[in-house]
């Protein structure tokens, strides 16, 4: 019956969701086959994914916790259990399992909410389930617990207190134990009966329910030819209880991924006047913890990558998980020339959520470019609005980040060193020497990378075996013949250095003579921050990457990055850098800070995945 109607109920929400794949995951400490056996088979039989993680009988709690841990993580597993020996269910253990996956129920924070009445909140522990499922019209009779104590103990406790059992609790040790069998309607057995206590101490019509950690089997434990007491185990009973729980748990895990009005709790402003400077106003204002932000707007824990207390990293997999939910208005805050009190668009855009979020009570995000270090220690200064609409930390906000513009920096730097090695090793070795260099015998054995394969077929040679190209075929690929007076590729840094604009490169003695003379950039000025505020995905982001053009080489022709064979690399410098920030305004109002390429050489927007990411997160009748 409970089976069934859990089939019935997985079944429905897999209809609703047809890529669903509800995965239980199971940590056994023990080499009980029976216990493995019966999680498997009631999972197939509801329609759930196992995973068995047997570890070593001599196991430490440490590794336990350490899988527990990691498989609070894993967000293809969405519930998770225990099958571990009796001295191993300790709080710490227990209480490693994250709340929302514990299928078991025996977390501080489950059977805290039970105890509290909150039943419809809590995942209840399947033992005491079951237990409660063979019991009927409990209501003034007397339960004896017996060897119950812990978890399931408080649980069963809760539960038969709340259908107005009385209930005494008694150690297997316990001197008066003969006594309270004796007089017990119903006795509970928590954990295996010792042999000296017998059978007979247990009054004839009692019921007994033996729900051991040990016991799976459905027969009686120890005879009773003398007794017609009626004996139950709780074994497969609780173990379907168990997936029962998970069904639920995967219920829960569908509505905290759908769309939901904010729950945002705002902070207070205390206008001063005369107005203090804007960064005495930012320090005085006391911000919420990013975490708590993330979950006010919907966003789940494993999409954020937390920096510190007031920062946090976005994962694009929220795209996926909300693509279905219609996006909300864009309102664009351009052309707007500061006043001299430095009015500009950052304080209008801050403004105007501040106002529809904290005031009017409308989803609304702020999306702004990442301020660059140039202008900030320069005389424009910071960008992160002014007097009492500004994004917080000011200080956090217009310095460092969470270091975008630093991986920028780095990944341009990479391409620029790649173009002057390439040119001073296409000097000074032959085809072979190169040839050899850039693909290499592993063992022996040659073999293209996908990047040199792509640049084989642009030369129209269509070859998969290095050992079958000719020497001209050899020549062509190995060459690029780079013109240096084309080089448009300049290095960058991410300060208003003026003595950098123009400089000579390789004058040491190891580049033998190949000097030329080069500039730095400002990092925001880099092809790779127009590339980042425009991409949509990280595949489109290294398809983009693998275009830039820069230089051309001595026929003319243009020279790119995926030539140089740098595009992965570029790609894994920007990995994190993808990921919008989320910060907040002083108001408490969620802010995505993301890209910065300056308007004056580029579109100077932010970047438009934080854009995306935003829509999703306001709803069909939100602002971004």
């Amino acid at each position: 019956k409970i089976t069934e109607k859990a089939k019935k109920s997985l079944a429905s929400l897999k209809k609703e969701n047809p890529q669903l794949e509800p995965t239980l995951a199971i940590i056994q400490a023990h080499n009980d086959r029976l216990i493995e056996e019966a999680n498997k088979n009631f999972a197939k039989e509801v329609g759930l994914r196992v995973i068995h993680i047997c570890l070593p009988e001599g196991s430490s709690k440490d590794e336990i916790v350490s899988e527990i841990l990691r498989l609070n993580e894993d967000p293809n597993v969405q519930g998770l259990a225990l099958d571990l020996p009796e001295s191993f269910y300790s709080s710490r253990v227990l209480n490693a399992v994250k709340p929302e996956k514990d299928v078991d129920g025996l977390s501080s924070v489950n059977l805290g909410r039970l105890v509290c009445g909150d039943v419809y909140d809590c995942l209840v522990p399947p033992t005491a389930c079951a237990v409660m499922e063979l019991l009927e019209n409990i209501g003034g009779k007397m339960v004896l617990l017996v060897g119950a104590g812990g978890a399931v103990g408080a649980a069963l406790q809760s539960m038969l207190q709340r259908e107005g059992a009385a209930i005494v609790s008694c150690p297997w040790k316990a001197p008066q134990l003969q006594n309270e069998l004796r007089h017990a309607d119903v006795v509970v057995f928590g954990s295996m009966k010792p042999n000296d206590v017998p059978v007979s101490w247990i009054k004839p019509g009692t019921t007994i329910i033996n729900c051991s950690h040990d016991l799976l089997s459905e027969k009686c434990s120890h005879g009773q030819q003398n007794n017609p007491a009626a004996e139950n185990t709780v074994g497969s009973l609780a173990v379907a209880m168990r997936m029962q729980n998970m069904v639920k748990t995967m219920e829960r895990w569908i509505r905290s991924r759908q769309y939901r009005k904010w729950n945002l709790q705002c902070l207070k402003l205390q206008p001063l006047s005369p107005v203090p400077s804007d960064i005495e106003i930012s320090r005085a204002q006391s911000p919420k913890a990013v975490d708590v932000l993330a979950k006010e707007i919907g966003l789940l824990t494993d999409e954020i990558e937390i920096y510190g207390q007031t920062k946090a990293k976005v994962r694009l997999s929220l795209l996926e998980r909300l693509k279905d939910q219609p996006d909300g208005k864009y309102v664009l805050v351009a052309g707007i020339t500061p006043t001299p009190l430095g009015e500009g668009k950052s304080t209008v855009t801050v403004g105007l959520v501040q106002a529809l979020t904290a005031h009017l009570n409308i989803n609304s995000f702020a999306c702004l470019r990442q301020p660059s270090q140039g202008p900030t220690f320069g005389v424009k200064g910071g960008a992160a609005g002014g007097g009492y609409a500004q994004v917080i930390p000011m200080e956090e906000f217009n310095l460092h980040l969470t270091g975008d513009i630093h991986a920028i920096t780095a990944a341009n730097n990479l391409l620029a060193a790649a173009i002057d090695a390439r040119i001073l090793h296409e000097n000074t070795q032959s085809d072979k020497s190169l040839y050899n260099r850039l693909v290499p015998a592993v063992n022996g054995v040659r073999g293209f990378s996908a990047i040199q394969l792509a640049r084989l077929r642009r030369l129209g040679i269509n070859k998969t075996d290095p050992e079958a190209l000719t020497e001209e075929e050899i020549s062509k690929f190995v060459r690029l013949d780079i013109d240096p007076s084309t080089i448009t590729w300049q290095r960058v840094v991410d300060t208003n250095d003026r003595f950098l604009r123009k400089i000579t490169v390789g004058q040491a003695n190891t580049e033998k003579g190949f000097v030329r003379q080069a500039q730095f950039d400002i990092a925001v000025a880099s092809e790779i921050m127009a590339i980042l505020a425009l991409t949509t995905s990280l595949q489109d982001m290294k398809e983009r990457l693998g275009k830039m053009v820069v230089a051309n080489d001595k026929k003319g022709e243009p020279v790119t990055a995926e030539d140089l064979g740098v595009t992965g690399a570029l790609a894994v410098l920007m990995k994190d850098a993808i990921k919008p920030t989320l910060m907040q305004t002083l108001e408490g109002t969620p802010v995505f800070v993301h890209a910065g390429p300056f308007a004056n050489i580029a579109h100077g927007n932010s970047s438009v995945l934080a854009d995306k990411i935003a829509l999703k997160l306001v709803g069909e009748k939100g602002f971004v």
